[in-house]
């Protein structure tokens, strides 16, 4: 069957402004940390020219700082003066060589400003001296003559990208962005020409896109992103984007719609929306906003795949599609759906850990189930081994699975022993978690990578030492995971103690009131909290930890703090649980308090991490082979590091 008769639409050209672009997928602007000094470097150009080169349509470029006052992160790309150019034509040149499209982000923050570089607070500007809560931080209203410098700069660094062959530039006027902050008439309350009616909060909007054309010229395509609503009670609503999508219509050769605002942590959750949220969940309210409208439309907002790409397409909600996390978990997405390999596409699982999770502290973007993203100018090409060598891979999880796959590829002639009926290890128990089905999307991916490869897979085996060495291998790669950790408690009463394993394969949970108790602050605790409220217990989470899901990627943390208000679970933080008896769990508070007593516990259930399945001891019956340990059974951490655990001892073998 052909690429055209599977998705006729998605890989047909589309037209912006002046541009061609080759098909309708989208490599959306987000911010990487690659750049560390305000410039284009090799791990940036490699990154994107890897999407390039397996046939993204467009590509657009991380937010590109347009005035010195737009510095919202120490690692932002900077496109203040002309020194930048050369770099981003060395970026226009690598993509575009390869017949892809590359846009730029124009951008200033206004008062949504994460971090400065030498970790002062910085000077935000906005409309108004309205504060914003989620870095809670307090603007200094924009001058006149601040305003007119700004505006110039847009300008300006549009007339730098046209100059470095960049095809267009993309607004930033999504997420609460400042151009947001002048048209929300509840952070904007100006009584000048910026501020009071639709009009005057447009104009600098106007003004911007005015001074972009008369700088840049007509062959540069301009476009705006905009949230189509902000989700939060102070927020832009789809009211005003409409309205202000109406009034620039004429001006502009594309609108990008996403949701959301970085003002506050729910509306923020809508910037990279985690896998509680339905793929392609905007469409509707594309097809809504988009009445009336001419302007070619990009929607974002979890399409994942190819065929729901296509689907959004056809029902008229968008013209192309932002697949920027798919893209980041494949880079050959495109290439193999044109090839009509829809079953290789290695799916993003929405979780929020390495692409987002990274940039949140300040780490290059990358993927759990692909470490090769952002690390192209190492990974990007695997070569063979130099010398073909017998490999034994002990555990089937996911770092045995990618260490298996990556050493097959590399020539190893490789045999996977899994000792359990099934691959997969820790990631089947993570999806039965609410809001965590997806999960096991990373265990389908890998097993496909498996079933393609020249791996041998031998379940239900056990493996010695003495049999690996009788049978000839040569390097043996462990990966048999962990084992539940049991702190020491001091047992007082017969209360009922279970490990959070034990419940997610139990039929029956218990009720009355049970605690939690989670050490870790990962997706395990909040988790199984969730899943006891929702079976009818009175659930208390005891958080050893400043707030619950301290581990986890904010937007995933928060959505499940939500979840577990709504749901009337208490939640307890700075407490180590000591002791228990009959019908009470004792903690301390790690703030060096007094101690915390919960009492009328019916259940307690213990979150508390893991210890290695190899034991020092262990490890020294392996001498006289070359043996490496990866994953949970070396120190037991996320799927992220074990599938990259995986990757670099194949890759060293």
């Amino acid at each position: 069957m052909s690429t055209q008769a599977l998705f006729p639409t998605l890989f047909s050209p589309f037209q912006i402004g002046r541009h061609r672009i080759p098909n309708r997928i989208v490599f959306t602007g987000h911010d990487t940390c690659l750049p560390e000094d305000g410039t284009v470097n090799d791990a940036l150009v490699a990154y994107l020219e890897k999407r390039a080169r397996h046939g993204t349509g467009l590509i657009v470029l991380q937010v590109s700082g347009v005035h010195e006052t737009a510095r919202y992160t120490s690692h932002l790309l900077m496109a203040n003066d002309d020194s930048c150019i050369p770099g981003y034509r060395r970026l226009a040149e690598a993509c575009q060589k390869h017949g892809s499209v590359l846009f730029a982000q124009l951008f200033h923050p206004g008062r949504e400003i994460m971090e400065s570089a030498d970790g002062l607070k910085p000077v935000a500007y906005s409309a108004s001296s309205t504060p914003q809560e989620r870095f809670h931080v307090m603007p200094r209203a924009l001058s006149g003559h601040m305003i007119e410098e700004i505006v110039a700069s847009f300008g300006a660094a549009a007339r730098r990208m046209h100059q470095a062959g960049i095809q267009g530039v993309e607004v930033l006027a999504s997420h609460g962005y400042l151009p947001a902050q002048f048209l929300n008439p509840k952070v904007n309350s100006r009584r000048d020409d910026y501020g009071g009616s639709f009009v005057n909060r447009v104009r600098f909007l106007d003004e911007i896109i005015d001074e972009i054309r008369r700088q840049a010229g007509n062959e540069l395509a301009i476009g705006l992103r905009i949230s189509c609503d902000e989700r939060d009670e102070d927020g832009m609503t789809q009211e005003i984007a409409v309205e202000t999508l109406k009034h620039l219509e004429s001006k502009l050769d594309y609108a990008s719609v996403v949701a959301g605002t970085s003002a506050s942590l729910g509306g923020s959750v809508h910037i990279v929306p985690p896998m509680s949220y339905k793929n392609a969940y905007l469409q509707d309210e594309a097809l809504a906003l988009r009445a009336g409208l001419s302007l070619p439309l990009i929607l974002t907002g979890r399409i994942n795949q190819p065929h729901e790409a296509e689907a959004v397409i056809r029902s008229g909600a968008a013209d192309l599609c932002g697949m920027t996390r798919a893209l980041i978990c494949d880079p050959a997405m495109p290439s193999k759906a044109m090839d009509n390999d829809a079953d290789g596409i290695r799916a993003c699982i929405g979780c929020n850990q390495a692409c987002i999770g990274h940039f949140h502290r300040g780490l290059p973007v990358s993927c759990i189930q692909y470490p090769e993203s952002g690390r192209e100018l190492r990974y990007d090409q695997i070569d063979i081994a130099e010398h073909s060598k017998r490999v034994a891979v002990i555990g089937g999880g996911p770092a045995g699975m990618k260490a298996a796959v990556i050493a097959a590829a590399r020539g190893h002639r490789v045999t996977l022993f899994e000792a359990g009926s099934r691959l997969g290890g820790q990631a089947n128990q993570a999806q039965l978690l609410p809001h965590r089905a997806e999960f096991g999307g990373l265990v389908t991916n890998l097993l496909e990578e498996l079933k393609r490869s020249q791996v041998e897979v031998l379940t239900q085996r056990n493996v010695t030492p003495t049999e690996l060495l009788e049978a000839g291998y040569e390097h043996v790669l462990v990966a048999t995971g962990a084992k539940p950790y049991t702190p020491p408690l001091e047992r007082m009463g017969d209360l009922s103690v279970s490990q959070a394993v034990e419940l997610l394969a139990a039929k029956n949970l218990p009720g009355g009131h049970v605690v939690v108790y989670d050490s870790q602050g990962d997706w395990v605790g909040v988790g199984l909290a969730e899943m006891l409220a929702k079976a009818g217990a009175r659930v208390t989470l005891a958080v050893n930890g400043l707030h619950l899901g301290e581990s986890l990627q904010s937007y995933v943390r928060d959505g499940a703090a939500r979840r577990l208000h709504d749901l009337g679970v208490q939640v307890k933080t700075y407490a180590r649980a000591f002791g228990v008896d009959d019908d009470t769990v004792y903690c301390y508070h790690t703030g060096g308090g007094e101690p915390m007593v919960i009492d009328g516990v019916d259940h307690l259930v213990l979150a508390c991490g893991s210890v290695p399945c190899v034991s020092p001891e262990d490890e020294d019956r392996w001498q006289g082979l070359p043996i490496s340990l990866i994953g949970d059974c070396l120190a037991p951490r996320t799927a992220e590091e074990a599938v990259y655990d995986g990757l670099k001892a194949a890759v060293d073998i």
